[in-house]
């Protein structure tokens, strides 16, 4: 299995795989009994995300399960943190000792229709208007990366995610929090781009 990215560090192991029509994807060897029900009516796009996820963790950890709490995924046995994200024909996991938060997203003028959703105006002073796609898919990304490492199903990305400005120049330390009234934990990102992808990674 040919690797396409590999963003592991002394925490993590952190992998990226772009699917080849070629490999073998055995869902009855690849896939967990226990997730069965949960992908029998998914799109055969997303059913391969889900099984290019699982050949990626026996490279890594053989003996180990991807079960879900709600719609978290977490090991079995529950010996490390887990992320995992996809956007075919990209897939991705990250194994680490620490909580770790990973997300991909493809570069789209489309986002542009829901900033709204998950910043305020205020804190788009920084956002250049000729590249705004660019900025706007960081933030997004980066936010999703948070929102898996801090998982709550009562927070917004609006609300209780921030992401500090930043230049294109510097996306190792992208500075971010997670805050409610009672929280507030600072965060670094780390930021790269690919295939006109970008991928984020936010570990404790």
């Amino acid at each position: 299995m040919p690797l396409y990215r590999d963003f592991s560090d002394h925490n993590a192991k952190i992998l990226v795989w772009k699917y080849d029509k070629n490999e073998e994807l055995n869902i009855q060897t690849l896939l967990e009994p226990e997730n069965a029900e949960k992908v029998k009516d998914y799109h055969p796009k997303k059913l391969l995300e889900v099984l290019m996820v699982r050949k990626l963790l026996k490279s890594l950890k053989p003996d180990s399960k991807i079960l879900y709490n709600d719609r978290e995924p977490f090991l079995s046995p529950k010996d490390a943190e887990i992320s995992i994200t996809h956007s075919f024909p990209f897939a991705a996991i990250a194994i680490s000792k620490n909580k770790i938060g990973i997300d991909i997203e493809k570069f789209n003028p489309k986002i542009l229709r829901v900033i709204d959703k998950f910043t305020y105006e205020n804190e788009r002073g920084f956002i250049p208007s000729n590249n705004a796609v660019t900025f706007y898919t960081i933030i997004w990304s980066v936010k999703e990366s948070m929102y898996k490492l801090h998982h709550s199903k009562f927070w917004s990305l609006k609300k209780h995610y921030e992401v500090r400005p930043f230049e294109l120049e510097y996306l190792d330390s992208i500075q971010c929090r997670v805050h409610d009234d009672t929280i507030s934990d600072e965060l670094k990102a780390r930021v790269k781009f690919f295939d006109d992808y970008c991928f984020t990674i936010v570990e404790e």
